[in-house]
């Protein structure tokens, strides 16, 4: 009895799930129709590799404002997916607002930002060899986030903010869902609740400093998420059970794909929604979320290891394949634990075409977390590559009734 009592619930847990499921005829099909056996044996198993993809239509009127209409396949954000890297995006965006909070004579992205330590597993920051001038600044951790989504820029802007900061912020512009709560560094939960003290120097002279922040917000864990049938711990065992990521961050792909939306066409979302950030903010961040480690001095990347595709999943994410200098991609990416994620604006300056994709994708065959053992270049990456094509294809042929002015998202990006 009490078997069929837990199948029961699991059912019904699992209808619940699929019930919440958003799931539009136009994108389905379109990738049914035009998918390669590949793309169709994955299409075929949404449980297995929880992939979850929002289409977006852009739309100019003839004033050339941007209308839109998302198109939805299996999203849902019930359904747990390990955001990784995409989190940066949004702590991007508050060190930039902060600045502007700040409203300190001196204080600028540009202004020196040395990182102390107080408390354990805290590590101190003065100088920045990426840079040309050697020392670390937001504006040049945050290049860093996009270019090639460095991990200690983000925890270094992670700390500038401080966690308790992060959720009344994005809170209190209804990104409700949306949980920042680690660092990328092997730290406890209530390690990462402690940020560190932050100085900002210019010429010697001590511009702005803030002390250690401590987070006493309290986060609802309530609902578990187990992943795998395994996992290596911090000391490389195998554990046999699956992997805890309840108190893990998380980030839905509906608010993902938002936040993107707010920030590439502010006007289009409602003002309490929008982050506070000057023209020159804007003009900053479209640079470096859509260019390649290639176009840049400092920091200097080895374009072997970090080739221009390389946060570019859609249409890419491959060394070997030449982008066309028409295309530019404004995007966010992350990839950990087996998940793939991005989210992107995809404009042909050529053709005249714009669209945003946003999705995810698991690809962990063996069912072992934290393995480094994914199928990243069998499956994952092939699968955003060829949705990305099959969706522009059909983009270049739809039907506009005005010719967009993408004007104002050219950039240069000399050196």
């Amino acid at each position: 009895m009490r078997c069929c009592l837990l199948f029961l619930l699991s059912w019904y847990y699992l209808l619940s799930l699929s019930a919440q499921s958003r799931t539009d005829t136009l994108l389905e099909n379109l990738l049914k129709r035009e998918g390669s056996p590949a793309l169709q044996h994955i299409l075929q198993y949404p449980d297995s590799f929880r992939y979850q993809l929002i289409y977006t239509q852009i739309d100019r009127d003839a004033d050339n404002t941007p209308h839109f209409k998302n198109y939805y396949l299996h999203v849902n954000d019930s359904l747990y997916y390990n955001p990784a890297s995409t989190v940066k995006l949004p702590i991007a965006l508050l060190a930039l607002e902060k600045l502007h909070a700040l409203n300190t004579p001196g204080l600028t992205g540009n202004t020196p930002m040395l990182t102390d330590s107080v408390w354990a597993g805290q590590v101190i920051v003065h100088t920045d060899s990426s840079a040309a001038n050697g020392l670390p600044s937001i504006y040049h951790y945050i290049k860093k986030i996009f270019l090639i989504s460095d991990n200690d820029a983000y925890n270094r802007l992670y700390e500038f903010i401080g966690q308790q900061a992060i959720h009344e912020k994005l809170w209190g512009k209804e990104y409700g869902k949306v949980r920042i709560v680690r660092r990328f560094m092997p730290l406890s939960e209530e390690e990462n609740r402690h940020t560190n003290p932050i100085r900002f120097e210019a010429n010697g002279k001590l511009v702005y400093e803030q002390p250690a922040a401590y987070d006493t917000l309290a986060f609802d864990y309530s609902r578990k998420v187990f992943m795998g049938h395994g996992y290596l711990d911090k000391d490389d065992k195998l554990i046999f059970s699956p992997m805890d990521f309840t108190r893990h961050n998380y980030f839905p792909l509906t608010a993902l794909q938002r936040m993107l939306q707010a920030v590439l066409f502010p006007a289009s979302v409602p003002v309490a929604q929008r982050f506070n950030l000057s023209p020159e903010d804007y003009r900053f961040l479209y640079q470096y979320m859509s260019q390649y480690p290639s176009e840049t001095q400092w920091p200097k990347y080895d374009t072997t290891e970090y080739f221009n595709s390389y946060t570019k999943f859609f249409f890419f994410k491959d060394g070997k394949r030449n982008i066309p200098p028409y295309i530019r991609v404004f995007n966010k990416a992350g990839w950990s634990y087996g998940f793939l994620t991005d989210a992107a604006y995809i404009v042909d300056f050529e053709h005249k075409v714009e669209f945003m994709l946003t999705g995810n994708l698991y690809v962990n065959r063996d069912g072992i977390l934290n393995d480094d053992k994914y199928e990243y270049e069998e499956e994952g990456y092939p699968f955003f590559r060829e949705v990305g094509e099959i969706i522009y294809q059909y983009e270049l042929q739809r039907k506009r009734k005005y010719v967009p002015d993408l004007q104002s998202f050219h950039i240069r990006y000399g050196k």
